[in-house]
């Protein structure tokens, strides 16, 4: 038999020449990178701010009466957290369990204009609720606001108190007999005492007066009426 060629592959021999593996076909160029889209800057909480937005979280978890089984979700206070001024209405409604805000229906309308009529800008209040889940009855479809509770209220006493400890106003407005018995720790005959000052134990002032729902309960022309009546109450906090 013939000799291989010297660059045969015959079993058994090993080869002389060096083994060079085939050069693979270049890759296309990588695409450039496209810039990267600008870093929005991070807001980072701090003191009060902070405090109130734990506590929010703390509280969309509560479950220690009833109402916060059948709400939609908690209602938390909504405002500047140094305000020097605080306004506690009783419970959130229909409008305001669907929006998750305070004030945001009916009644949070006529507070608006009368705010307005003041010339008190909303954000530099603290507007929030002695209880925090909205308690109704349904009628139908429709969600009817029921009063909660002395012990619901009762329940519920922690979260307020938390909030006035954290914004530390100089001066709180109980817009009904819900949150003046949560302030005051005891029942007040609102309209025995509407536009009188009570004190806390704690020494804060509490301003006594309607809450706006009962306004719109009335006809007019007895709503007008009772409106400016409403706003001569509430003249005499100190404005923000």
């Amino acid at each position: 038999m013939p000799d291989a060629a010297p660059d045969a592959f015959v079993p058994g021999r090993r080869s002389e020449r060096p083994f060079v593996p085939p050069q693979a076909a270049p890759l296309p160029p990588k695409p450039l990178p496209e810039d990267p889209p600008p870093r929005l800057p991070q807001v980072v909480l701090r003191g009060r701010a902070a405090t109130l937005r734990g506590l929010a979280e703390d509280a969309a978890a509560c479950r220690e009466c009833p109402i916060g089984f059948h709400a939609i979700q908690t209602v938390w206070g909504e405002g500047h957290a140094q305000a020097p001024l605080m306004l506690v209405g009783e419970q959130p409604g229909d409008q305001e369990d669907l929006a998750g805000r305070p004030f945001v229906g009916p009644a949070g309308r006529l507070l608006d204009r009368a705010l307005a009529a003041l010339g008190w800008p909303r954000e530099k209040l603290y507007v929030t609720n002695a209880v925090k889940h909205f308690k109704y009855e349904l009628r139908g479809k429709r969600r009817l606001h029921k009063t909660p509770g002395q012990r619901e209220a009762a329940a519920c006493l922690h979260w307020l108190e938390s909030e006035i400890a954290a914004v530390r106003p100089q001066a709180i407005v109980a817009l009904g007999a819900t949150a003046a018995r949560s302030l005051l720790g005891r029942a007040v005959p609102v309209m025995k005492e509407r536009g009188q000052w009570l004190q806390r134990d704690d020494g804060t002032p509490v301003l006594i007066t309607l809450h706006p729902s009962a306004l719109l309960r009335l006809r007019s022309p007895d709503r007008e009426q009772a409106f400016e009546q409403w706003l001569e109450d509430l003249r005499q906090a100190p404005g923000p």
